[in-house]
C-alpha cells in the first residue's frame, strides 16, 4: 500500500514529515565477499538497530541462493522468525495487478489502450479531457490517470469482515479526478490499480484475488501467500511494529490488490524466480517474456514517448545501484516494508521484508545485499555523450515539481521541492534546492540526457500539453521558473520560519513585562499579541500532526479531537494573521517601542502572506477526513 515508502501525502506534507528517498552513502556500505559474511552483517543490523525480524530471499539463475528470516516473528511471545513466516508486502501487491492484465492482453480480451470509461462505466472518476484524452488501462497501471494519490479517509477504511473491491472504490470516489491529461505525467496513485484490478474482475468474472491465487499463486508454488487473514497467516504471520517496536493491528486494506498481500520469503523467492526465468514456470510459461519486457518499460509519459527509460512501468519501476539498474518495486504498511528487485540481465533478484516502519535499517539490509550480488559484476556500458551546446544550455535554471502526490501537498513541493539545473563542464547537475547532493546527467540528444552513473536515459526536457516546457527526471515532473519566484519563496518560508521562532521567544520578555505591568494594556499589547497567537497556531498544528502520526488512520481520517482541532487551527492562524496586520496600520502612531512595533507589524505581515498562500491551496481549514 505504500503508506509508509511515501504515506499519506496530506500528513507528510502537514506534520513536516515528507517522505523522501533515504540518502544513502553506498560507498559506506561494506561489500561482503561471501553469503556467510553477508549473512553475518544483516544478522549484526537486526541486533543493533532493534529491528524486530527481517525475512529475505536472493536467487539466481540457478535457483535460490538464501532464503530465510532473522529475527522474532512476535517478540511479546518470543517467537523466531523463519522462511515460512509471513510478512505484509505492502505496495508490492501491485506486481500481480499487473501480471493479471497482461495475462488477459495475451489472451486477446483485454488491451492497454482500452478505455476505462468503456470497460468499468460503474466506476466513478472525473476526466476534464475524457474526449480528447481519456483514460485508459495503461494510465491505471503506470500511474498517469493524473488522479490523487488516495486521501485518507480511504487508507483509513479499516473494517472487519473486509469490504468487496467494487464497495472499496465507491466508498470516497473524490480522490479519482485528473488535474492534468491522462498520459502526460506520472504521479503515484493507490486507485489506479485498484481500478485495473476491478476491469479484471469484470472480464474474468472470479473475483480478482481467487483469479490471481488460480492463475500465478498456484501456478507459483506459492502455497501460503494469500490477500486476506487465513489459516496460514494466523499460525505464521508476523507482529508488525511501528513508532518504537508498538504492535499494530491487522489493517483490512479495503482496495486489496494495491497493497494488502501476506507473503513468506520462500513465497516470495518463487515470484523473483518468476521474474529471473522471464515467465517460465517449471519449464512452461506462465507468461510472455514479451509481456515481463513491457511490464518494465514505461510508455505512457510525454518523457516515455520522447525517449526516456527510467521510470515506473507496469507495477515496475527502475532503481539504481551504482552504475546497475535493477527492476523493482517496493511497499509499506504500517509496521511493516518491503524492497523487491531484480537485474534481468544478471539473473540476479532479492526480496527483504522487515516487521518495522523503520526505514534507514530496511535501507541498510538492501544495500548490503545489492552490494553482494553485484560484488563480481562487469560494470555496465555508459552512454555515449553529445558534446555540450548552447542549445543544451537552454535547460539551464531553477524549477519546481508539478505532479504532487496529493493536490493539497502541492503547496509545499512547489517551495521545499525546488531544484536547480546547470552544467558544469560536460555533465548537467541537478540539485535539490535545499540539499546539497546533486546528481549528474550527460546529454545524449538535445533534449534527452543519461545518467552518468548508469548510462540509463533518465532526464527529458519536453513539452507538456498544459505547462509548456518541462524536465521529467524519472518520475518527477519540474517546471522552469523565474529566479524570483524561486528564491522569494524560499525566502519568505525561512523568514515565517524566524517568525514564529522570535515571536515564541519574544513573548518569554514582553509577557513577563506584562505580568510585571511594565507594558500597558490596550494596542501596545494587542500588536504582540496577534503574531503571537498565529505562530503558536502553526506550532500547535505541526505538534498535533506529530502526535496524530502514531495512529494516523483513527485520529486524522475520521473527524477527531487532532484533526478537528487541526482544521480550526489552520483558520485561527488566518484569522490571527489578518487582525495582526489590522491591529498593526491602527496602531502605528501609538507611542511604543520602535523595534518591538516593527517586529510585531512585520511578524503580522508575514503570516498574512503566509495564510493568503496557504489559502489558495487549500490548506486554510483543512479537513483531513474528506
Amino acid at each position: 500500500m505504500n503508506t509508509k515508502f511515501s504515506t499519506c501525502a496530506l500528513i507528510a506534507c502537514m506534520a513536516t514529515s515528507l517522505l523522501v528517498d533515504c540518502v544513502r552513502a553506498q560507498e559506506d556500505v561494506p561489500v561482503a565477499a561471501t553469503l556467510e559474511e553477508l549473512q553475518e552483517l544483516v544478522a549484526k543490523v537486526v541486533e543493533e538497530n532493534d529491528v524486530p525480524a527481517v525475512g529475505i530471499a536472493l536467487v539466481d539463475g540457478a535457483g535460490p541462493v538464501w532464503i530465510d528470516a532473522i529475527g522474532k516473528a512476535d517478540l511479546e511471545n518470543d517467537a523466531d522468525a523463519d522462511a515460512g513466516s509471513m510478512f505484509r508486502i505492502g505496495s508490492t501487491s501491485k506486481i500481480f495487478v499487473s501480471l493479471a492484465v497482461l495475462k488477459l492482453v495475451e489472451e486477446g480480451s483485454l488491451s492497454l489502450d482500452a478505455k476505462v470509461a468503456d470497460l468499468a462505466p460503474d466506476i466513478e472518476y472525473q476526466n476534464p479531457w475524457e474526449d480528447t484524452d481519456p483514460v485508459r488501462v495503461v494510465h491505471l497501471l503506470e500511474h498517469t490517470t493524473g488522479w490523487d494519490d488516495i486521501h485518507l479517509p480511504e487508507f483509513a477504511h479499516n473494517v472487519d469482515p473486509p469490504v468487496s473491491l467494487k464497495e472499496a472504490l465507491d466508498f470516497h470516489p473524490h480522490s479519482r479526478s485528473s488535474r492534468w491529461k491522462p498520459g502526460s505525467r506520472m504521479s503515484y496513485c493507490n486507485a489506479g490499480p485498484a481500478v485495473a484490478a476491478y476491469i479484471v474482475q469484470s472480464i474474468t468474472g472470479v473475483e480478482f484475488e481467487d483469479y490471481v491465487r488460480q492463475t500465478f499463486f498456484v501456478a507459483m508454488g506459492m502455497e501460503t501467500m494469500t490477500y486476506r487473514i487465513s489459516p496460514a497467516y494466523e499460525d505464521k504471520g508476523v507482529t508488525l511494529y511501528a513508532n518504537g517496536n508498538q504492535p499494530q493491528p491487522y489493517w483490512h486494506i479495503s482496495t486489496r490488490p494495491t497493497g494488502s498481500i501476506n507473503a513468506s520469503p520462500r513465497d516470495m523467492a518463487r515470484l523473483l524466480q518468476f521474474f529471473i526465468n522471464r515467465g517460465v514456470v517449471t519449464g512452461q510459461p506462465l507468461i510472455s517474456a514479451d509481456s515481463l519486457a513491457r511490464m518494465e518499460r514505461v510508455e505512457s509519459t510525454t518523457a516515455a514517448r520522447a525517449g526516456q527509460v527510467a521510470g515506473y512501468g507496469l507495477s515496475n519501476y527502475s532503481s539504481s545501484h551504482k552504475s546497475w539498474m535493477y527492476r523493482a518495486h517496493n511497499g509499506g504498511v504500517l509496521g511493516g516494508l518491503t524492497d523487491f528487485a531484480y537485474l534481468p540481465e544478471a539473473g540476479r533478484g532479492y526480496v527483504v521484508m522487515i516487521n518495522s516502519d523503520d526505514f534507514s535499517s530496511l535501507f541498510e539490509i538492501v544495500d548490503l545485499v545489492r552490494n553482494f550480488q553485484t560484488r563480481d559484476l562487469e560494470l555496465p556500458a555508459g552512454a555515449t555523450a553529445q558534446e555540450v551546446t548552447d542549445e543544451h544550455r537552454e535547460i539551464e535554471g531553477v524549477y519546481y515539481p508539478i505532479n504532487s502526490r496529493q493536490q493539497v501537498g502541492y503547496f509545499l513541493d512547489r517551495v521545499l521541492g525546488a531544484h536547480k539545473l546547470g552544467f558544469v563542464d560536460d555533465t548537467l547537475q541537478v540539485a535539490p534546492m535545499l540539499g546539497n547532493e546533486a546528481d549528474t546527467y550527460v546529454p545524449v540528444s538535445t533534449t534527452l540526457y543519461a545518467s552518468e552513473e548508469t548510462g540509463v536515459t533518465a532526464l527529458a526536457a519536453v513539452e507538456d500539453p498544459l505547462a509548456g516546457p518541462v524536465v521529467h527526471i524519472g518520475n518527477l515532473v519540474l517546471k522552469p521558473a523565474s529566479r524570483l519566484l524561486i528564491y522569494g519563496q524560499l525566502a519568505i518560508a525561512a523568514l515565517w520560519g524566524l517568525v514564529i521562532v522570535t515571536s515564541l521567544l519574544y513573548f518569554l520578555v514582553w509577557g513577563v513585562r506584562r505580568l510585571r505591568k511594565k507594558i500597558p494594556a490596550g494596542p501596545v499589547i494587542g500588536i504582540r499579541l496577534w503574531p503571537l497567537l498565529a505562530s503558536a497556531s502553526v506550532v500547535g498544528v505541526v505538534m498535533l500532526f506529530s502526535v496524530a502520526m502514531s495512529d494516523p488512520f483513527l485520529r486524522l481520517g475520521v473527524p477527531s479531537v487532532y484533526s478537528v482541532t487541526i482544521m480550526l487551527l489552520t483558520v485561527l492562524f488566518a484569522f490571527f494573521a489578518a487582525l495582526g496586520v489590522t491591529v498593526a496600520v491602527e496602531a502605528r502612531r501609538v507611542p511604543m517601542n520602535r523595534w518591538n512595533y516593527w517586529h510585531s507589524t512585520v511578524s503580522s505581515c508575514t503570516h498574512l502572506v503566509v495564510a493568503a498562500y496557504l489559502l489558495w491551496f487549500g490548506v486554510i481549514g483543512l479537513m483531513t477526513w474528506t
